[in-house]
């Protein structure tokens, strides 16, 4: 089959996101091909990376064939080449992820088959989950026994710390002895701040310390990782491509990995990802992986059995983009059945 017409489109969020994410959070793309099979997928950074995609990417794409798997890693090559003068990241790679994503939805709507199975096949028939966000309480009784919570810099060292560990006390009291704490410091932490926490919190049995330093400073994380052991140092939502993921492997800079499938570059991009970590052995664990890009791809055996849910707060109102989304049950995450990814787009949002 050949592409016949490639669209990106900003959705018409109702919650309007907040700071950056305002205009360059979340976009849609959608590929038509010759045999009237249509796919979605979804790509980062926004209205930009929509006229990336619509000025420059389609012209590549429409008349070329999509038959295999090869040819969508061929598509991905061609698509990174062409946008080398203002890409090799960032937003021309987070336009790339949503074709990819895109193409890999028709490939599998062609032949009949999840993208799951277009991966190898199911490997896990459910998938763990964990909950971000600040209702501990809730998760619970939602069936969690895995969270994550951000705590940035906010303060003084003293009164940061305290607000910590108090997190800590009440997050193991309300979830568990066996239950995963992770904590998400949003790159506001300083090594010295971030091994006083690590020495505070020894016995609360953290899981990682995510995204702890500034992306950039490879020599600082790499240099913090043996300090805090056995908590692990986590990052890698804001990195693009095997190319960034080698040279994180190369530094030593962290002990798991946290790509964003689509921000990364698709799910293309994230298999070559999981390849490298593989051979590093270093596990992977998606930022966000349990949208449903995510979660086929952890479903099918790539990557650690844990996935992310932004859980928020309880009755939060959240627009619903995708329908058909697995709702996490006991903690759990199901892929859902139909070919594809095997979600719609809320058309009523475009």
């Amino acid at each position: 089959m050949k592409i016949t017409e490639v669209q990106s489109m900003y959705p018409r969020y109702r919650v309007e996101p907040a700071a950056w994410r305002r205009h360059f959070w979340q976009m849609v793309v959608r590929i038509d091909t010759d045999i009237g099979v249509s796919g979605w997928g979804a790509g980062g950074g926004g209205i930009a990376a929509v006229e990336v995609i619509n000025r420059h990417l389609r012209k590549l794409l429409v008349g070329r064939s999509i038959n295999s798997i090869e040819d969508i890693a061929r598509l991905w090559d061609d698509q990174y080449k062409a946008s080398l003068p203002y890409g090799r990241s960032g937003i021309a790679v987070m336009a790339i992820s949503g074709v990819d994503l895109a193409l890999w939805d028709v490939l599998g709507r062609a032949e009949g088959k999840s993208v799951c199975d277009l991966l190898g096949g199911r490997q896990r028939d459910e998938v763990r989950a964990y909950a971000t966000g600040p209702d501990c309480a809730w998760y619970r009784d939602l069936g969690f026994n895995a969270h994550k919570s951000s705590q940035t810099r906010q303060g003084s060292q003293s009164a940061d710390v305290a607000r910590i560990l108090e997190w800590a006390e009440g997050a193991r009291q309300t979830l568990g002895e066996d239950a995963l704490l992770m904590i998400d410091a949003y790159m506001s932490w300083s090594p010295e701040f971030a091994l006083a926490v690590a020495q505070q919190l020894a016995p609360f049995n953290i899981y990682w310390f995510e995204d702890v330093l500034l992306p950039d400073d490879l020599d600082g994380l790499a240099a913090l990782r043996p300090q805090i052991h056995p908590i692990l140092l986590a990052g890698g939502e804001h990195e693009f491509t095997a190319r960034d993921f080698d040279h994180i492997a190369r530094m030593r800079a962290l002990d798991l990995w946290q790509p964003d499938v689509t921000w990364c570059g698709g799910l293309t991009a994230a298999l070559r990802i999981a390849k490298l970590a593989q051979a590093h052995s270093i596990p992977v664990v998606p930022h966000r992986g349990g949208e449903i890009w995510g979660l086929h791809f952890l479903a099918a055996g790539y990557g650690g059995n844990l996935a992310e849910m932004v859980m928020g707060r309880r009755g939060a109102v959240r627009d619903k983009l995708w329908l058909g989304e697995p709702q996490p049950q006991e903690g759990h995450l199901v892929l859902p059945e139909g070919p594809g990814f095997g979600v719609e787009v809320n058309e009523e949002l475009l």
